[in-house]
């Protein structure tokens, strides 16, 4: 999978948050309605021109305090030019270039990323012709736009995905896991428990991406590759303790994962934190499994497991046929329970069903309960089959697939799940005219 992270840089208030807002449309608002949740509404999924990729805002996680905003914003800058494939340099045409612009372009023309100027607020004639003195930053790819109006994003998302890779599933086929999860829940003690100190059943893979490390397991029969983002890496102490910098290492080895394991503590839940990780997960289809780690600590007399688990089901609904463990990786308890499940649902995402199958058990199901008439038209499914995706996706061929509702293709998707094991796998599924 190639890196196809876009991140958004510049100075505080030039509009960064907008342009995001308008990149990653506002769906996301309605994803999570966690309070305050701006704070934790730093990156998400985008589309346009067939590519998928992830937006990342920047400008969520300065922390105001105008002496440390040079130094925040340089940093920054910096871990976008490491993580980044694609870097957004957002400036403000209303107060012309200042000296950050400058610094900023200077680190921007040493790296060898793409790097796209956006010059925004750029939404009358005299503003267009101020517009132009930006031109002498020196970047080629220079568009003038307004966040706020969307005029001039068309342009800008065009330029961006030039520049991202297709996608394409690798062929090495060992599965990747990632480990993923919030500083301190436990993931080091749980590769640690997994890999052993016997480092001679370790070997490390240099990874696709530059500096990804990829750790192979092979013990008890069972065979696959940990993407490492607890940082075996030679940056500085500075970088590791940056909010930001942890969540572009997540959001990195979540793309280049096939099986996302999202570790969450028993004490404190799924935080708003784990919830975008997790819609991030399955807005990318990639296979997904909850661990709560440190279950031996909590109270025994107030949680059930089963009750812990219903709890969790509701939160992270609609999508919640997804395996959830109860581990202590510092115990190593169900820790090899947890590799075996991560496999199945491996297995799961790359089940294939035989097209004639699909149809008898499908069509039935259609027939017991039809689609709802559309303003007395009759919806009619003539014939499904899945499609040749690298996660499970089904296309259904009817005559007005406009007019097929949400709920229907819910129980769509119910049906394929009762029939079929995609535990752990978020399912396409789409309407196709005949």
């Amino acid at each position: 999978m190639g890196n196809n992270i876009v991140a958004i840089v510049g100075r505080p208030n030039v509009g960064k948050s907008t342009l995001y807002n308008r990149l990653i449309g506002q769906r996301q608002a309605i994803i999570d309605d966690v309070s305050g949740v701006t704070r934790d509404r730093q990156y998400g999924s985008s589309f346009w021109n067939g590519k998928t990729f992830t937006v990342v805002d920047t400008g969520g996680f300065v922390r105001d305090s105008n002496d440390v905003f040079e130094s925040a914003i340089r940093m920054q800058v910096k871990i976008a030019m490491d993580e980044a494939a694609v870097i957004v340099f957002m400036v403000d045409v209303t107060t012309g270039i200042t000296d950050l612009d400058e610094q900023v372009a200077q680190m921007l023309r040493r790296t060898d990323k793409s790097v796209i100027l956006a010059v925004n607020k750029v939404d009358n004639h005299a503003r267009l012709l101020a517009a132009n003195e930006f031109w002498s930053l020196g970047f080629e790819e220079t568009f003038f736009l307004s966040s706020i109006t969307g005029s001039g994003s068309g342009e800008l998302l065009d330029a961006v995905t030039e520049q991202l890779e297709e996608e394409k599933e690798e062929e090495s086929h060992l599965p990747k896991f990632a480990i993923l999860g919030q500083p301190n829940v436990g993931k080091s003690s749980l590769t640690n428990a997994l890999l052993g100190e016997e480092r001679n059943i370790v070997t490390d893979i240099a990874g696709t991406t530059r500096d990804s490390i990829h750790s192979k397991y092979s013990k008890f029969g069972k065979e696959f590759l940990l993407i490492d983002t607890a940082g075996m890496r030679k940056k500085s102490k500075v970088h590791e303790d940056l909010e930001f910098y942890s969540v572009m290492r997540a959001i990195k080895a979540l793309e280049e994962a096939d099986v996302c394991v999202l570790m969450v503590d028993a004490q404190t839940g799924i935080e708003a934190q784990d919830m975008a990780i997790f819609r991030l997960a399955q807005k990318r289809n990639k296979g997904i499994l909850i661990l709560v780690n440190k279950w031996d600590l909590l109270e025994k007399e107030t949680n059930t497991a089963r009750d812990y688990e219903k709890e969790l089901k509701k939160r992270i609904a609609p999508f919640n046929d997804v395996p959830i463990i109860f581990i202590s990786a510092l115990e190593k308890t169900r820790i090899f329970k947890a590799i075996e499940v991560a496999l199945d649902v491996y297995e799961n995402r790359s089940r294939k069903i035989k097209t004639s199958e699909l149809n008898d058990i499908m069509l039935e199901a259609i027939e017991r309960y039809p689609p709802p008439v559309h303003r007395g038209r009759l919806v009619k499914i003539k014939y499904v089959t899945q499609l040749p995706t690298y996660y499970p996706a089904f296309a259904f061929f009817c005559n007005n697939p406009k007019h097929v509702k949400e709920n229907y293709k819910n129980f769509l998707e119910n049906q394929l799940r009762k029939n079929y094991s995609f535990t752990g796998v978020p399912i396409g599924i789409f309407f196709r005219k005949k």
